[in-house]
């Protein structure tokens, strides 16, 4: 099965909050950004590279979207390419803070309406500011799409474009 945004899914999803199933965010907040994206169903995975061979692509072209708590007690997204890993002194250095945090799954949940494994800034039911790590940009790339069982395909230039990310160097090779 594949959507494209701005299509209608009334499938549940188990995430909380926001008005509709998280694909239908998802879906509706992309539509409203004019982002061009491609939702696929697929077999559940058990790991990022899983999911990788499940995709036919290779894990750098899956883009983890986390959740960072910083040390105001606000969230951020770090979009990081998924053969890497998020430089908490780069990413600390450029917000310029000592500290920041992953939090506990429910509290991220509570922050975006996802739940681990399905976060994206798309559709999040408090939009917090995206921060992009520089690799991947210029490719077409594979995220969350706010439901187990579905991943988005998205252009990362556009997407960046359309979050309004700030794009720095803020991972490491894991």
């Amino acid at each position: 099965m594949a959507d494209t945004a701005g299509a209608t899914d009334n499938a549940s999803d188990g995430a909380s909050g926001g008005g509709g199933t998280g694909r239908e965010r998802f879906l509706a907040d992309a539509a409203a950004r004019g982002l061009e994206v491609q939702l696929v169903e697929r077999l559940a995975a058990n790991s990022l590279e899983e999911a990788a061979r499940i995709l036919g692509i290779q894990p750098s072209d899956i883009v983890k979207s986390l959740v960072v708590k910083h040390k105001d007690g606000s969230f951020l997204f770090a979009l990081v390419p998924g053969d890497r890993q998020i430089s908490w002194p780069k990413l600390r250095s450029l917000l310029g803070v000592n500290r920041l945090s992953l939090p506990p799954a429910d509290v991220a949940l509570e922050a975006t309406g996802y739940e681990r494994g399905t976060i994206t800034p798309l559709g999040s039911t408090t939009p917090w500011p995206v921060y992009a790590d520089a690799a991947i940009t210029g490719r077409r790339i594979s995220m969350g799409a706010g439901q187990h069982g579905y991943s988005a395909f998205v252009d990362a230039d556009a997407l960046t474009t359309a979050l309004d990310a700030v794009v720095a160097d803020i991972s490491d090779a894991v």
